[in-house]
């Protein structure tokens, strides 16, 4: 096996510097729209928002009250856009929460204040193939007298349904 001159490397390095330059963008651009990203973007903006809300209010009103799937319907195998006050909720407003673009999931917030513990559990449902399987993404947190806020683990059901 003999060594590539220099004309040959600089022609092979030129090749495959094209064929990067024009796969790599469309790749990343299409990672990056993935529509599983939009319920983890959703859910970490709600769960940080949610330790925000729980630091700064007494524990019996740590967290928003509890609000339904909105939109109402989880959008079956197609992007949806919401209509004008479907995010207008009094929990979605505290949240900092809507989706003014189209989007392929529903979300529900749901929480309980007490005097001794304060918790959230926010769900991202989605059919993206639209056959009535649906994925759930789910992110749970928890806040106790004396202590900060704490965020568990996301779980993931049927996450390519």
């Amino acid at each position: 096996m003999r060594a590539l001159t220099p004309v040959e490397a600089a022609l092979a390095f030129a090749i495959g510097g094209s064929v990067l330059a024009v796969f790599v963008p469309p790749f990343v651009r299409n990672l990056h729209a993935s529509r599983l990203t939009e319920p983890l973007e959703g859910l970490q903006r709600l769960s940080a928002r949610a330790a925000v809300l729980a630091d700064n209010a007494p524990l019996s009103q740590a967290f928003p009250p509890s609000v339904g799937l909105t939109p109402s319907q989880v959008p079956r195998g197609e992007l949806v856009t919401d209509p004008p006050g479907t995010w207008a909720h009094a929990s979605w407003r505290l949240l900092d929460f809507a989706i003014d673009t189209p989007h392929a999931f529903s979300f529900e917030w749901s929480s309980t204040n007490g005097a001794d513990q304060s918790t959230y559990t926010a769900t991202a449902h989605g059919d993206l193939d639209g056959d009535g399987v649906q994925s759930t993404f789910q992110i749970s947190g928890a806040v106790r007298p004396g202590s900060s806020p704490q965020t568990l683990p996301l779980e993931v059901t049927r996450e390519v349904e």
